[in-house]
């Protein structure tokens, strides 16, 4: 298994990967936003937990294609599923891989953008925080999607349409979480309830995407 996270992580770094473009995309939300909104302070702070949280969410959406696309074209695909490690730990794998080339680098990324669209510094941790806890379940309900579409020529549109209704309760609640933190409430219940979303979907998801991929293999 440890074999299959190197591989994916050398290949989304030699293919261009979502690290980069998913950095990119984020903080160019955060610098368009108060372009159009205006850079009043109070209505930028008041804003910045969806803001960002809907940037986390489209930026960890661009590279969802990529997750089985090259494995399927050279055939890798075929190999995995015949290979003694279950499918379901490859997925696993894959979803990990997916996380630390984006979602990893976008929680490093957010105090900083936090700064720039005017965020309590109260709601700086809750950020870091909530992204932490709620981007891993992004990657592994992406990663279900694109193992829906896989094969399917110019799958992306339909890749979004299948993981976006998916998103809407991490991305209620890790916003709800940020939001609360930075005006000094309790939060502890979207906390919770974000973390029981990535707890639940990396439980069960993984047999769901590994079912997927051997229903598209036959």
């Amino acid at each position: 298994m440890r074999a299959v996270l190197m591989r994916d992580l050398a290949l989304a770094v030699r293919a261009g990967g979502g690290f980069g473009l998913a950095l990119a995309f984020f903080l160019m939300v955060a610098v368009l936003v108060p372009l159009g909104v205006g850079p009043e302070g109070a209505t930028l702070g008041r804003i910045a937990p969806g803001i960002l949280w809907v940037g986390a969410l489209l930026a960890c959406l661009l590279s969802l294609d990529r997750i089985f696309a090259l494995d399927w074209e050279d055939g890798s695909l075929d190999l995995l599923a015949t290979a003694p490690i279950p499918m379901e730990a490859v997925v696993a794998m894959k979803s990990l891989a997916h996380w630390m080339v984006t979602g990893l680098p976008l929680v490093l990324l957010a105090p900083v953008l936090g700064v720039l669209l005017s965020l309590p510094p109260a709601g700086q941790p809750w950020l870091v925080l909530a992204l932490a806890v709620g981007t891993p379940a992004l990657s592994v309900i992406g990663t279900f999607g694109a193992a829906l579409t896989v094969g399917i020529r110019r799958g992306g549109l339909l890749l979004s349409l299948i993981v976006l209704p998916l998103y809407v309760p991490t991305l209620v609640f890790g916003a709800e979480a940020v939001a609360r933190g930075a005006a000094g409430q309790a939060n502890a219940t979207p906390l919770l309830l974000l973390a029981g979303i990535t707890a639940g979907a990396a439980g069960l998801l993984p047999f769901a995407t590994a079912a997927a991929i051997r229903v598209n293999l036959r």
